[in-house]
């Protein structure tokens, strides 16, 4: 079986409590009856609590959980919330003991790694504190391998993050051993010498109109855009269409690769074309090719965001290997030239864009106010030699047409 969870916390053991989305629904059910229930303080006389009582705990945020007494103090409890995993000392004063919901089972559910063996033959302080700052709320993709052998064991699983193994990646840190950790050399995350590529987006029938945005513009006439959700695909393999992942699960798979990016090895290679992840000036990685190497010392790389079409300069240490399940997903951007118009002859401007001269710097900066943030369509005229469309504004028109008008370009049959 095969569902997606939120992993709740990591025990102090290493076990993994995870939630099913399934279960979201009931589970916020059962916590808004709980709080219509108890209200106020805990139990503030004197009550002779037992290990393994149920009970209900006021957490830090206020709101009353389910739990059971785990360790009896004389000033604390040590509790934990049986729907979350987590363990807890708490003070007597925040607890109310109850025989309500004691029929519900638990929401959550302890799972551990199917066969992967800790160094050391349990989860060390450094690994459990790794596991929790990678997994805690977020979503992952589950794989049952197999059932516990009573009630109270632990499910053994297969975990995914991002389409990346969780036991695998767990063994390349050197936190455990597993036992099936082929995925390692299949996803490339380490492996140098690779030459991948990008998939390319498959393009909307010609004549067909669909959403676009535009996501870079190299000139008035020459742009990158980001095809919308609609639109008839060219027929296409089975192959390509088990790749053609929308751009959803490509920032989720992102979003896991930016919280491990530093195990992620620099990059040594540094061949053109070669598929890798670059820092953006934000901070952030995304997916992107390299172009040239722009200066020597220090090293310099020209590289391009696929899936946005923009350019930076960047050194070395901006650099690293992209893991090849990111190769998957079809590049984003397309780069496209739009019709129906050309640079006017008799633009007066002086300023002009340096790299593409036919075109005024004023061109360039209209062309950007009539398609930043705007709700644009496209309809493909050519995809040989290069791919041409029409590109038309929120309001229907064609986008060159204020070029036009401001004597910034002119027509062009």
């Amino acid at each position: 079986k095969i569902f997606q969870a939120i992993v709740s916390c990591i025990g102090s053991d290493g076990t993994i409590y995870i939630i099913p989305k399934s279960y979201e629904t009931a589970l916020n059910k059962l916590m808004a009856e709980i709080q219509n229930t108890f209200k106020g303080l805990g139990l503030l006389i004197p009550y002779c609590w037992k290990k393994g009582e149920a009970c209900v705990v006021r957490g830090s945020d206020t709101m009353w959980y389910r739990a059971r007494i785990v360790e009896v103090s004389s000033s604390t409890l040590q509790v934990q919330y049986i729907d979350h995993g987590y363990i807890e000392s708490i003070p007597q004063c925040h607890l109310y003991p109850t025989t309500f919901y004691t029929g519900i089972p638990p929401f959550c559910i302890p799972c551990q790694l199917y066969k992967t063996l800790p160094i050391g033959n349990f989860w060390q302080q450094d690994a459990v504190d790794y596991l929790q700052e990678l997994l805690k709320n977020e979503e992952v993709e589950i794989h049952v391998e197999e059932l516990p052998d009573k009630p109270s064991g632990k499910l053994s699983i297969s975990l995914y993050f991002g389409g990346m193994s969780l036991s695998s990646f767990m063994a390349y840190q050197k936190y455990c051993v597993a036992e099936d950790c082929q995925d390692i050399q299949k996803l490339g995350v380490f492996e140098g010498d690779l030459s991948p590529s990008y998939l390319l987006q498959p393009l909307p029938i010609p004549g067909e109109t669909c959403p676009v945005t535009v996501t870079h513009l190299v000139s008035p006439k020459e742009v990158y855009i980001c095809l919308g959700s609609s639109g008839n695909l060219k027929n296409h393999s089975a192959a390509e269409r088990d790749t053609s992942h929308d751009s959803e699960s490509l920032n989720k798979a992102l979003k896991w690769c930016n919280k491990i990016i530093k195990t992620l090895p620099h990059l040594t290679n540094f061949k053109k074309e070669l598929p890798c992840l670059a820092e953006y000036v934000d901070g952030l990685w995304y997916r992107a090719k390299l172009l040239s190497i722009t200066q020597l010392v220090p090293v310099q790389i020209l590289v391009q965001f696929v899936d946005y079409g923009t350019y930076l300069v960047a050194p070395t240490s901006r650099l690293r290997h992209i893991p090849c399940h990111l190769l998957k997903y079809p590049v984003q951007a397309l780069r496209v030239l739009l019709a129906g118009f050309r640079p006017a002859s008799d633009d007066k401007n002086m300023e002009r864009i340096p790299y593409s001269p036919e075109w005024s710097l004023n061109a360039l900066q209209t062309m950007v106010e009539c398609v930043e943030g705007k709700h644009l369509s496209a309809s493909i005229l050519t995809v040989s030699p290069e791919v041409t469309i029409s590109l038309y504004g929120d309001d229907k028109n064609l986008v060159h047409l204020k070029l036009i008008e401001m004597g910034l370009a002119e027509l062009d049959e």
